[in-house]
């Protein structure tokens, strides 16, 4: 692993990182754009009770829950009195699972047995029907850290895809902040916003369907905003409209498959803010 810490510089704060999978090389272009001092705490969307992540102890009908047969083999089931779910170690009732505590261990007709997992972003990270490429648990938790976000931030990110991200981001700004994310594809944010229904994150987050790359993110957000993540084929061409929404001390993630694009979107920043510092780190 080789390190290159940079200072903080007024003006922007940028980072640049890669890391690999085991099957895949992503290289992370993470920005950060900070003047004069570091996140206030204290400025933080006011608390609403009413946007608490909180999955009830015990599962009720119309739950979404996880059924785990195996590390590699789990399926996202919504609870319904009547219905059954079948697999190779026999028929499982739903409404046997009704009142039980997530984590529960229940036995199908024939012996066999699964368990009942609450629908937590790792969780559903595995489970989410692919729509496009997926950042998974390892990858999260990096962008998430580097983009400082904390409960209240306000978050923007292009595009949706699959919502992986997108599921953990709402975690991490709960109970008090938001997440607004978009995407191009009108049918992909309209299964997103499904997806989110079914796992409760509605209240964090809003789906907008609307071409980052050629029209920029909305104006409402100027200097409103925590975090921007770019997931986009040509970052570069949002940098200048995410510099003008974020805050003083706002954090930019842009996460690219190719050297190329990190190198044309270090080409936008030196073009659209004054001072640039890079951290790099490659993994």
């Amino acid at each position: 692993m080789v390190s290159l810490q940079g200072i903080h510089g007024r003006g922007i704060k940028p980072a640049v990182g890669s890391f690999s999978g085991w099957f895949d090389l992503f290289i992370l272009l993470v920005i950060f754009i900070s003047a004069l001092k570091f996140l206030d705490i204290t400025k933080m969307l006011p608390i609403d009770p009413t946007k608490k992540v909180t999955f009830q102890s015990r599962i009720s009908e119309g739950d979404l829950v996880i059924v785990y047969e195996r590390h590699d083999h789990m399926k996202a089931i919504k609870v319904c009195c009547g219905s059954v779910f079948q697999n190779r170690f026999g028929v499982f009732e739903h409404a046997d699972w009704i009142g039980k505590p997530f984590g529960s261990k229940v036995l199908s007709n024939k012996g066999g047995f699964v368990y009942l997992l609450a629908p937590t972003p790792e969780l559903w990270t595995l489970v989410l029907s692919h729509r496009t490429q997926i950042l998974y648990i390892v990858d999260i938790s990096f962008v998430i850290s580097f983009l400082e976000i904390v409960p209240g931030c306000l978050v923007l990110e292009s595009g949706t895809g699959s919502g992986s991200l997108t599921t953990s981001l709402a975690r991490a700004v709960a109970p008090s902040g938001h997440v607004y994310t978009f995407d191009f594809h009108e049918q992909r944010a309209a299964s997103a916003r499904e997806d989110f229904e079914k796992t409760g994150l509605s209240s964090l987050i809003t789906v907008g369907v609307r071409d980052i790359q050629g029209e920029g993110f909305p104006e409402n957000f100027c200097g409103l905003v925590d975090s921007v993540f770019l997931d986009l084929p040509q970052p570069w061409l949002a940098i200048p409209s995410a510099g003008k929404l974020l805050k003083l001390d706002g954090v930019l993630c842009s996460f690219s498959p190719c050297i190329e694009q990190v190198q044309r979107s270090c080409e936008s920043l030196r073009t659209n803010f004054t001072v640039v510092v890079y951290r790099c780190k490659d993994i």
